[in-house]
């Protein structure tokens, strides 16, 4: 009989290992603890907008190619939208001010020269200290590049808070400098923004799960592993509780796709990041003024970047520690008053949602980045696989595909 692979997780880590393990033939099946797939990445109807809305706001870029692959291979390609240049509109509350800034195509970056281009107040030799970044070692950002200035302020602290979750001058320098590696340092084509306009669950999860069932891959939901039996250097079952053993043949495998504290309860001794950050997602049953751009990035507010939908109009705070206590009413009315100040929009306060994400990603620090393990564990025949484990990059939907394609490739061939 074949191996059975069982992937622990209906993630978009777990659930790209699955698509990419039966792609090649392999038996899976796909284990969920919730009723939803898709983690953080789900959408769901809520019955305070009375629209369908994301979990959380995600936005991808032309350079992630795992990401864009995986949809592709599920067949959704299609609905990842965005401009065909890598082009980022601002908004500066309360004086404002806005500008969008245009990378040109090319690895040398020609728009740092041109004022119509590049941010507002600054002068080409300002970005040059960026460079710096290219070729940093471990140690807080605030080290590598000054935290301070128009430049710092209206484009670094956006970008690397939206990307890292943690303050700039706090955050890992190795994870910033691979990130501008993959994206800035090579210019526009990598640089164009991407959203799922119709949802992310319609496009990079249920797709998914209807391929993995068309291709007779049990995708069992509610259920949650509970313990991890080992023998030696093996897992031979897995406990799911009320009497539900999965014993495991010889040749069969485990990959683990769960949060961090998650696995780090099935296996002791893991080591896993231990601090994590919130992020705050704002949605509001509007529709936008015609003709403005999806996506948003808004400077001096408690908004930071403004999703806009055919149907919501949605707000993403990133690194939220400061607005885990606010009351939820005074949060969603001064989120809206900066989202008309932004987009045109009147009227009172329209129906609303705020989703606080407590743990959204693990915090990126030097420490906690160092704390990441690798695919690879002591039991020969478990791997691990999500965006907290060490992908190189923070904790992003590119970073969560690729470690379950990862995990994918390491599985024992047949």
């Amino acid at each position: 009989m074949s191996a059975t692979i069982h992937v622990i997780g209906a993630g978009l880590a777990g659930l790209a290992a699955a698509v990419r393990l039966s792609a090649a033939g392999r038996a899976v099946v796909l284990h969920e603890g919730t009723a939803h797939a898709g983690g953080r990445c789900r959408s769901y109807d809520d019955h305070a907008t009375g629209l369908r809305i994301d979990n959380g706001n995600h936005l991808l870029l032309s350079a992630n190619h795992a990401a864009l692959a995986y949809a592709a291979e599920i067949g959704a390609a299609d609905g990842l939208a965005g401009p065909d240049e890598a082009a980022f509109t601002f908004h500066e509350l309360p004086s404002g001010r806005r500008w969008t800034l245009r990378i040109n195509d090319g690895r040398i970056p020609w728009w740092i020269f041109d004022p119509a281009r590049r941010v507002p107040d600054t002068g080409w030799r300002d970005y040059l200290g960026l460079a710096r970044l290219l070729t940093t070692s471990e140690r807080p950002l605030g080290e590598v590049i000054a935290c301070k200035g128009p430049l710092y302020e209206r484009l670094v602290a956006p970008l690397m808070v939206a990307a890292l979750n943690t303050d700039p001058p706090d955050a890992s320098a190795v994870l910033a400098r691979n990130l501008v590696r993959e994206t800035l340092a090579v210019g526009g084509t990598a640089c164009r923004p991407r959203i799922a306009r119709d949802g992310l669950g319609t496009v990079l999860v249920d797709p998914a799960v209807a391929l993995l069932q068309s291709r007779g891959v049990p995708v069992r939901m509610s259920h949650e592993l509970r313990a991890i039996e080992t023998a030696g250097e093996r897992v031979t079952a897995l406990d799911f509780g009320d009497g539900d053993r999965v014993a495991l043949g010889a040749d069969d495998a485990v990959i683990l796709a769960v949060p961090a504290w998650t696995a780090a309860g099935l296996l002791p001794g893991l080591t896993v990041p231990t601090a994590f950050r919130p992020i705050l997602n704002t949605h509001f049953r509007a529709v936008a003024p015609a003709g403005l751009p999806p996506l948003i990035g808004v400077v001096g507010g408690v908004t930071e970047w403004i999703f806009v939908f055919p149907d919501r109009v949605s707000v993403t705070t990133s690194n939220a520690d400061r607005y885990m206590k606010e009351p939820r009413e005074t949060l969603a009315a001064t989120v809206w008053r900066e989202v008309c100040a932004v987009t045109g929009l009147t009227g009172d306060l329209p129906r609303w949602q705020i989703v606080r994400e407590r743990r959204a990603t693990f915090a990126a620090t030097p420490e906690q980045n160092a704390r990441r393990p690798g695919p690879t564990t002591t039991l020969t025949n478990l791997l691990l696989a999500g965006d907290w484990t060490d992908t190189g990059l923070p904790s992003t939907i590119e970073g969560a595909i690729r470690s379950g394609q990862r995990a994918a490739a390491l599985i024992r061939p047949q």
